[in-house]
């Protein structure tokens, strides 16, 4: 799959002393639709709420990074009291976007015109680098997706959490529907990105949702998508059993599995191991983050060992596929069995 690697649209907003939100400039055009999402997502329309100094996230394929700054008095920018810059791109990277919105943000304080912006977009574009002694450097090569996908830390989940991450890994591995809610979008956001960690050998960032809003539209693209994770800073999600199969309450450390899901998500003797396995390799002062992960990789791919004598090739020879019969006879707990059924329909081994 071919994946932009660089930002595939910027766009200044300000918000001048009247309180009006106005829509800069845009390259290159984007459609009303993103618009109208994109001004949702940056705080310049929020009365009277905190600054974000940046958010991301993603809809319908696309990323969005946006960083927002106070403007000073002795800005060139008369009569703005702040703007956001927005990159859109197909790639999860949050630092590398943060890095690069921040140098934006800085020539734009100083020029107060797009026009340096765009020089620097250019250079980004087609040789992967803009340099500037006064606004700073930025190196496309120095931002690694893998570097994007270990930032953030699994132990402060286990920290949170303890043995009921048991339950945010079963989720994941069977692609249920994972909500998050948080008053503060920081605290949505950092702990949504690692999710995604715990099934590493996926390796599967697609599946991640990290600012959504109770909008129809956002709320039906999140829908099309048969397993993911999203983050919601509006508590009226938890009445939204339509959305979710697992319901984290990241403020009150809570996490509820909503009744469809259930059957799918009962735990058994294998869950406690899975369970322990983490924790013990979490509260390990030695290990680092990535060595948790890689723990927990290596776990994973035993189950799936575990999965692989009751597959058989398909009859087309192009797939295996789970022969039920054979699961069944060798008589597993039933939750193990429950599970591993459940996990070979999710990495759709069921034959049709």
């Amino acid at each position: 799959m071919n994946v932009c690697r660089f930002p595939a649209c910027h766009c200044p907003l300000k918000k001048d002393t009247n309180g009006e939100v106005l829509w800069v400039w845009c390259y290159p055009s984007t459609t009303a639709t993103l618009r109208n999402l994109l001004l949702r997502k940056c705080c310049l329309t929020d009365e009277n709420k905190l600054l974000h100094p940046f958010v991301f996230g993603q809809y319908r394929r696309t990323w969005f990074y946006i960083t927002t700054v106070e403007v000073p008095d002795s800005s060139v920018l008369k009569k703005v009291t702040h703007f956001s810059i927005v990159l859109t791109a197909k790639d999860f990277n949050p630092e590398k976007y943060a890095a690069f919105t921040r140098i934006l943000c800085r020539m734009y304080l100083k020029h107060g015109s797009p026009v340096k912006m765009m020089e620097s977009y250019i250079a980004v574009l087609t040789k992967g680098i803009c340099q500037s002694e006064e606004n700073g450097s930025f190196l496309s090569k120095d931002f690694d997706a893998r570097k994007a996908y270990l930032a953030g830390s699994i132990k402060d989940i286990v920290s949170q959490f303890g043995m009921e991450t048991v339950i945010l890994h079963t989720a994941l591995m069977l692609k249920k529907r994972i909500v998050v809610y948080h008053p503060k979008i920081e605290a949505v956001q950092e702990f949504t990105r690692t999710l995604p960690a715990l099934v590493w050998h996926r390796q599967d960032w697609t599946i991640l949702h990290s600012y959504v809003h109770l909008d129809a539209d956002e709320l039906e693209a999140l829908q099309m998508c048969p397993g993911y994770v999203a983050g919601f800073v509006d508590l009226e999600v938890s009445n939204r059993a339509d959305l979710y199969d697992v319901f984290v309450n990241l403020a009150d450390s809570e996490i509820t599995i909503a009744p469809p899901a259930k059957e799918a998500m009962t735990m058994g003797k294998l869950h406690k191991e899975i369970g322990q396995l983490i924790v013990q390799s979490a509260e390990d002062p030695e290990k680092s983050d990535s060595q948790v992960i890689q723990d927990i990789s290596l776990k994973t791919k035993e189950i799936f060992t575990n999965l692989a004598p009751f597959s058989e090739v398909s009859g087309d020879g192009e797939k295996r596929v789970l022969n039920y019969e054979a699961l069944k006879q060798r008589r597993l707990p039933p939750a193990t069995e429950n599970f591993l059924y459940h996990l070979a329909a999710a990495e759709q081994m069921l034959k049709i």
